[in-house]
């Protein structure tokens, strides 16, 4: 994965909405945005900043910089969020950010937000795109990764496969997601299950068409872990045509989920490794 340095650019708030109940989308413009390194990959993302309140950070602002020499009660906290668009004419980036009330650090922020608005952020980074060559495409997520798969569904070759399950609270968080493939969208409504159950299910359910796929996969890391193996292990499928990763995990915020991730990297590689025959 791929991501420029800690630089942290100053953006402004255009204008928000709200395409769905739970979603704010922020569209950001600026001098700072011009000629953003975004267009190669569909799971583009940036990492807001969040300062902590009453510090006085240096100015231009180094993330570096600011945890080699400030306590780490003062480092600025980071939220992770895929672009949902950018169109480099008119230097507008678009940011989905989910938001439940008030829980949280970044979807109450988003709610709160108005034109003129500063929002920090660094990157972009990012990994994926669609493979021009695959024969089908798997995309398969929780709220979480809505973004990044409809930026992938708009990069779908003309008339390509793609089967895609999108899991939501109801039906009132379903999107439209336009694209130049051939796609059969299913949306899941969570109702009360738990987080990613009905993925894990119709992906373990779909009659997997014949040829080489190229899949994404991203959301809640439990049920990711398990949609891993059932890839890798059950499936075949090769790695280097698999995009996965837990984006968040229940009970945790970012920053525990980031403390723990390197330990959950290690469990679901073990999770590929097949049991020894007696």
């Amino acid at each position: 994965m791929t991501e420029r340095p800690k630089t942290v650019t100053t953006a402004r708030v255009l204008r928000t909405g709200r395409p769905t109940p739970h979603v704010v989308r922020l569209v950001l413009g600026g001098d700072e945005l011009v000629g953003l390194p975004v267009g190669e990959f569909t799971d583009h993302y940036i990492k807001i900043v969040f300062p902590v309140a009453g510090v006085d950070y240096p100015r231009p602002m180094d993330l570096a910089a600011i945890r080699r020499e400030l306590p780490r009660a003062h480092w600025p906290r980071l939220r992770a969020y895929t672009v949902r668009a950018w169109d480099a004419a008119a230097g507008e980036l678009t940011v989905d950010v989910v938001h439940h009330g008030d829980q949280g650090l970044a979807g109450p922020w988003a709610a709160a937000l108005r034109p003129g608005d500063p929002v920090l952020f660094t990157g972009p980074g990012g990994a994926y795109a669609p493979s021009p060559t695959a024969d089908w495409h798997l995309l398969v997520g929780d709220e979480s990764a809505l973004p990044a798969i409809a930026a992938a569904l708009t990069r779908l070759p003309q008339g390509a496969p793609a089967h895609v399950f999108v899991e939501v609270a109801d039906a009132a968080d379903e999107q439209s997601l336009p694209s130049p493939g051939a796609v059969h969208l299913t949306w899941l409504h969570r109702g009360g299950r738990p987080v990613g159950e009905a993925l894990v299910a119709a992906v373990r359910g779909l009659d997997f068409p014949a040829g080489d796929v190229h899949a994404f996969v991203h959301g809640e890391a439990a049920f990711v872990r398990e949609l891993r193996r059932l890839l890798r292990v059950e499936r075949g499928v090769p790695r280097d045509c698999l995009s996965i990763s837990g984006y968040w995990r229940l009970g945790m915020d970012d920053e525990g989920w980031r403390a723990t991730k390197p330990d959950w990297n290690r469990q679901v590689e073990a999770d590929e490794t097949p049991l020894a025959t007696p």
